[in-house]
């Protein structure tokens, strides 16, 4: 009898001793935490108050206008760093542009430019500790992404009325088989949205939530988890370019889509 209450007591002592040190553990999440500032605004029910998701993208915005701004309000012939970083830009997306939709959209450069812009300062600057990563949501990549396939089906509708719908029944092939592609055609079209957003959303909160656990081994083990800190500053350029990849895959997906919608190819 006396055995069994020592266990029960070295048991207890044991799930109390593992919820202290769970405890004590920062929370990896609490960055993802989405809090108001200032009054709370509602309409019919709906929450439209101002909050750090919010601020952040308004910063990125900010921060993406004057960069680009300074970098090209006063052109020379010998660019400077700001100038040469804004033509670099320039010069990527034209592209991706010229070789995945062609002359034809070259009147979506202002859109593609921006979006592009956009989704690479919001996730850069969500490196910078105490920032926010709007981008780490999936109702915000998500809204990018529903933004991005109504404006493609809008496009196709304009320019080729119903004809757009061959898009989803190419010709060409036996009749029977319509039955069975139109509806997978229809599937991986929709589909694009959910791969849009996931792949973007997936990717900023692995890659923050991983910094944040190396991170929190300096708080939990002290100068032992020091090691922490040194894989968080190898991993911080790989991020760097993680936020910059992922800023290109969304975008040269737009500019596909897009040809879709255009070329109908």
């Amino acid at each position: 009898q006396k055995t069994k209450h020592r266990f029960k007591d070295r048991e207890r002592d044991n799930i109390l001793a593992a919820q202290e040190n769970a405890s004590s553990f920062p929370d990896p999440l609490h960055q993802f935490e989405v809090f108001t500032i200032g009054p709370k605004i509602g309409i019919g029910g709906l929450d439209i108050s101002f909050n750090n998701s919010a601020l952040w993208m308004l910063i990125s915005a900010i921060v993406a206008f004057t960069l680009v701004f300074a970098g090209s309000h006063k052109r020379s012939i010998i660019p400077g760093r700001m100038q040469a970083f804004v033509e670099m830009i320039y010069g990527l997306v034209a592209n991706l542009i010229k070789d995945n939709i062609g002359a034809k959209g070259h009147a979506f450069f202002p859109f593609i430019f921006t979006l592009f812009i956009f989704i690479f300062f919001t996730n850069t600057l969500g490196l910078i500790p105490f920032s926010f990563t709007p981008t780490s949501h999936i109702v915000v990549t998500f809204s990018m992404a529903l933004f991005v396939m109504s404006l493609v089906t809008i496009v196709g509708f304009m320019r080729h009325g119903l004809g757009f719908l061959k898009l989803f029944a190419p010709s060409g092939i036996p009749l029977p088989l319509y039955l069975l592609l139109t509806p997978v055609e229809i599937f991986s079209y929709l589909a694009r949205i959910i791969s849009l957003s996931v792949r973007l959303f997936a990717n900023m909160f692995a890659g923050h939530m991983m910094m944040k656990i190396f991170a929190s081994f300096i708080v939990v083990f002290g100068a032992v988890g020091g090691l922490g800190l040194i894989i968080d500053i190898a991993l911080y350029p790989f991020e760097l370019f993680i936020a910059f990849i992922q800023a290109y895959i969304f975008t040269i997906l737009t500019c596909i889509y897009l040809n879709d919608a255009i070329n109908l190819h």
